[in-house]
């Protein structure tokens, strides 16, 4: 079977350019077409390429030509989506921000605020749960994520990152462990109660995501694309449980802390899960007829 190529970038020199692949349009799929591309041009490697249809509906990977309307007469689209990176390095290197700028504003708070102190127990609890927080985010990108995307283009890293970096990096750790929040300051008392019942509820809410994360990461079969309902607990309400458990570890750092800082994080961090949780469940609902009707997108009851 003859393809035709052509390139979305109107000054390309490579392209148009006429793919011969063995098989028939009921038989070749996309994936087939994409490594007949990356062959021809090996700087286009598979995660670098986007096919679509003429009228840029993006071509599944899965699917025979042939389910998609295309046949040899047709045209397939391409457009250079730049070099890539993995998600999974992606995340690492977004996690790994917080993990190395906490302890130094911790550790070396004489030096960055220019006077010796004592933390105090809001300050020490609040280093160990968000050092514990961006942890359990490594490992689970380790261990537990499977990823329906593999690559992004690399040059997006920096902008994903500045998120965690300078947010919950570096702008949280200079107000949380500076000497207003000291020993001995009025800003830094709190009871027993206040201390440890943050960290009960916050130490619920990891649980929770973590079990939500295992719960999504057994939906998917390694190597594979495939997508099913989610159901069991935290699903049963919202389709992002995952980010409404993330919304509430960070709510109690925002209410143990009292800083601004971590309420900025907050708001910024959960804006971006909402948009996020409803795009998912509008493709939940578009994807399955059956998909129960009842759950809301990530806030319970609410939306």
């Amino acid at each position: 079977m003859k393809l035709t190529i052509v390139s979305r970038n109107p000054k390309s020199t490579k392209f148009p350019v006429t793919l011969e692949l063995a098989g028939t349009a009921s038989t070749i799929k996309t994936s087939d077409v994409n490594k007949a591309l990356a062959a021809k041009f090996p700087k286009y490697y598979p995660d670098r390429q986007r096919l679509t249809t003429e009228d840029k509906k993006v071509l599944d990977l899965d699917k025979t030509l042939e389910e998609q309307g295309i046949n040899e007469q047709s045209s397939i689209y391409f457009k250079d989506l730049g070099a890539q990176i993995g998600w999974r390095t992606v995340f690492m290197i977004e996690y790994a921000g917080p993990i190395l700028i906490h302890p130094i504003f911790y550790y070396l708070s004489k030096f960055i605020y220019g006077s010796s102190f004592t933390h105090s127990p809001m300050q020490t609890v609040t280093y160990y749960m968000v050092m514990a927080h961006f942890f359990k985010r490594e490992l689970e990108t380790v261990f537990v994520h499977r990823f329906s995307h593999g690559t992004m283009p690399f040059r997006n890293v920096f902008k994903n990152s500045a998120h965690y970096w300078l947010l919950s990096g570096a702008n949280l750790a200079f107000w949380v462990y500076g000497p207003w929040f000291a020993q001995g300051r009025a800003a830094a008392v709190r009871n027993d109660v206040w201390i440890y019942g943050s960290v009960a509820v916050w130490a619920w809410a990891e649980l929770s995501n973590l079990i939500t994360h295992i719960t999504l990461r057994n939906l998917r079969p390694p190597g594979t694309r495939v997508r099913a309902i989610p159901y069991g607990y935290g699903f049963d309400l919202v389709s992002c449980p995952n980010y409404f458990f993330e919304f509430l570890a960070w709510t109690v750092v925002c209410f143990l802390t009292t800083s601004w800082s971590a309420f900025l994080f907050n708001i910024v961090a959960t804006g971006q899960m909402y948009v996020w949780a409803v795009k998912k469940h509008k493709n939940y609902k578009k994807e399955f007829k059956d998909y129960p009707r009842n759950r809301t997108s990530m806030f319970p009851f609410i939306a």
